[in-house]
């Protein structure tokens, strides 16, 4: 039977292969490559001066380029970038025969988070420049991805009283066991005593940590990580990672790292959006968790309209037809009429109503009528009467509501748009968790890179290569031009400055042609 044989490899090739016909012309790398070297990477904070001493360092264009390389074939950690260097005839031709070491790789990552980020808007512009961007309808949310810290090294205040109960009942045990003891068994329940005494002095030191920082939780593998619900009552010690992604093709325009809720998250991302864009007629769709009367104030004020679902009620009355929102308001009178046909008043004076960290001014509503009620019962359980609260935002919520009774089909498509590059990011790519360790600076940069590198594939899905390459080209050989010439015009200066001192440079300059 015949079958189909390999190279004898000992056999010495005649015609030996360059690294460059190895790659195919329509290969990504070659995208990567020109991408990369159409930036002008030393306005975005890379570090590009290093002294002559010692061993040079490597050009920050190349470790970029190995990063996307990394991410977009789900290849994140720094040790299995430094083996594929070695191996990896793609990352050969695309770094030149460079084999950096893992710390090198890791450091870069780490230590340029803010870089990053601007890396990725360029991915933003890139597809701006494409008309992949609409700019007219968004949808924001978040995702939770798992922190390097694990659900034994968090610790909340009511977990550390647990544990440190725990080691009071130990010492009470042991402390009995000593006294009746005999010497071989003395020093065996005295270590012990030691070792409880050492952990509950560490439980000491986490809740005095707590008192000063006044924080809810602490981890002490990745300071910044919190542990958060993720999905049905499901925690993890993780960050929130919130997004914009414009409706058009999906596509990410910003992202932000937090270790917060999405409760007070919408106006921020609001602004944020509306700098990217340069502009505030377009709309935003967010889902119940961002329903917080502060945040629509603050969208209001930047003239961005938003269309947020609204939460379910949080408490109801004894019979549902008397729930709150059954109760129409007058906005002349400041009243409200309940379903009886009572009218409830205020007195006009506000209240403070504090939700967790923050503060909302809330107006009372009642009336004398509840009392003598037939429907008392159907209403309310309190002894004293039905009691209604409104918020200083309650208008901007019922705008709301009022557009997303309007607009209900534009809103049904807010999961579509959002979740699309989460389902590619976490389910395809398997980059469910944060790699990096320790700060959310360093969980930023993290994933800043995988938001670069998702625009980047979806720009290639989108947009014929040629086209692309003709477009890096261009832009690259325009950067290149104008350096030359900007380095040629100091150059001039500082020859005029140098040999005229006490004249005016600007006369010089008519007198001298620059590019003689």
């Amino acid at each position: 039977m015949k079958f189909i044989t390999g190279k004898n490899r000992h056999q010495v090739q005649i015609y030996s292969q360059c690294l460059e016909d190895t790659i195919d012309q329509d290969n990504e790398i070659r995208l990567i490559d020109l991408f990369v070297d159409s930036l002008q990477l030393s306005d975005f904070g890379f570090k590009m001066d290093f002294i002559e001493n010692g061993r040079p360092a490597y050009h920050p264009a190349d470790l970029l380029k190995l990063f996307i390389y990394g991410y977009l074939n789900r290849m994140r950690s720094s040790r299995i970038l430094e083996k594929e260097c070695k191996r990896n005839i793609e990352l050969m031709w695309l770094l030149k025969g460079l084999t950096p070491d893992h710390n090198t790789i890791s450091n870069f990552r780490k230590d340029n988070p803010n870089a990053i980020q601007k890396v990725f808007q360029q991915t933003v512009k890139l597809a701006k420049n494409f008309d992949l961007i609409g700019g007219k309808l968004l949808a924001g949310d978040s995702t939770k991805l798992r922190a390097q810290n694990s659900k034994k090294n968090n610790f909340n205040p009511k977990k550390i009283e647990r544990h440190l109960i725990y080691i009071e009942n130990k010492l009470e045990e042991y402390n009995a066991a000593l006294a009746l003891a005999d010497q071989d068994n003395k020093k065996i329940i005295e270590k012990a005593i030691e070792q409880q005494n050492k952990r509950k002095d560490f439980y000491n030191d986490l809740t005095q940590q707590l008192e000063e920082t006044g924080q809810t939780q602490i981890s002490t593998s990745d300071p910044d990580s919190r542990q958060m619900i993720t999905r049905n009552n499901i925690t993890e010690v993780a960050y929130n990672i919130q997004t914009t992604v414009d409706a058009k093709h999906n596509i990410p325009i910003d992202y932000k790292v937090t270790n917060e809720n999405d409760s007070k998250a919408m106006g921020g991302m609001v602004r944020r959006t509306k700098t990217i864009l340069a502009k505030k007629d377009f709309t935003l769709l967010y889902d119940k968790g961002y329903h917080t009367g502060s945040e629509f104030d603050y969208a209001n004020a930047h003239g961005v309209k938003v269309i947020v679902a609204i939460p379910d009620v949080a408490s109801h009355a004894p019979d549902t037809a008397f729930d709150v929102e059954h109760f129409n308001y007058d906005k002349q009178t400041d009243s409200y009429t309940c379903p009886a046909n009572e009218v409830l008043t205020s007195n006009g004076n506000w209240y403070i109503k504090k939700n967790g960290k923050s503060f909302t001014q809330m107006k009372h509503y009642k009336t004398s009528a509840c009392l003598k009620c037939k429907l008392f019962s159907k209403c309310t359980k309190n002894a004293k009467g039905r009691l209604l609260e409104r918020s200083q935002h309650a208008d901007l919520i019922h705008q709301n509501k009022v557009r997303i009774e309007n607009n209900y089909e534009t809103y049904r498509r807010r999961q579509a748009i959002v979740e699309h590059p989460y389902g590619i990011i976490k389910r395809q790519w398997g980059f469910y968790y944060i790699s990096t360790k320790k700060t959310i600076k360093h969980a930023s940069a993290d994933v800043g890179l995988i938001f670069v590198a998702y625009n980047l594939r979806r720009i290639w899905n989108l947009i014929d290569k040629n086209e692309l390459k003709k477009f890096f080209q261009e832009l690259a050989l325009l950067f290149d031009n104008f350096t030359a010439l900007l380095n040629r015009f100091q150059a001039l200066l500082t020859h005029l400055v140098f040999r005229n001192p006490f004249v005016n440079i600007f006369n010089n300059i008519r007198l001298i042609d620059p590019f003689d």
